[in-house]
């Protein structure tokens, strides 16, 4: 799926610039580890210790989500959004713990193109493709402190249905709130 976004070109003139979006192959995992860690460290900056957040290098990211891809290829599915042939962007959806439901695990553009519409077009995107998975809602879970994160979230549809968790990042408890979206 092409996907057109436009943008300012230096001056008054606009420039056209057109993002694919595309099911990830074998060899994207390791791009999008080195996408996901820059990510993390733009979006988390405000409320999470730096130093935890570099603990986990792009490599080691790269390697997680080659692994988690290699496994999971067949119940989950991972979608990239490419501008110019560079990875922009991704999303990951599969079967969720919650029950009746379907889980959009990540997504997650690079800090040069956040508010450009890629994570936009990647919820979308998402949003048609999880009632394959199964269930008749979809879930999600956003760190409880990333309030960007959250109105994107809510502009799309989303809402908070109250349930609560707390996970690690990098060995330090960070509490979550479950957002959910009929499908």
């Amino acid at each position: 799926m092409w996907i057109t976004r436009v943008v300012p070109a230096g001056g008054a003139s606009l420039v056209r610039m057109a993002v694919l979006l595309r099911p990830a192959t074998e060899s994207d995992p390791v791009h999008v580890g080195a996408l996901h860690q820059r990510s993390r460290l733009a979006a988390y900056a405000g409320f999470i210790d730096p130093d935890v957040l570099a603990a986990r290098t792009a490599e080691s990211f790269g390697e997680w989500w080659a692994e988690r891809f290699r496994w999971e290829h067949d119940t989950h599915r991972m979608t990239v959004a490419e501008e110019d042939g560079e990875l922009v962007g991704f999303s990951y959806i599969g079967p969720s713990e919650t029950p009746g439901a379907a889980e959009l695990y990540a997504i997650h553009v690079d800090p040069s193109r956040v508010g450009t519409g890629v994570g936009r077009a990647l919820m979308v995107q998402a949003l048609k493709d999880l009632p394959s998975i199964g269930g008749d809602r979809a879930v999600l879970w956003v760190l409880t402190e990333n309030e960007t994160a959250r109105t994107f979230y809510e502009s799309g549809g989303w809402k908070p249905d109250g349930e609560t968790r707390t996970e690690p990042i990098n060995d330090v408890p960070v509490p979550q709130l479950r957002y959910c979206h009929p499908l």
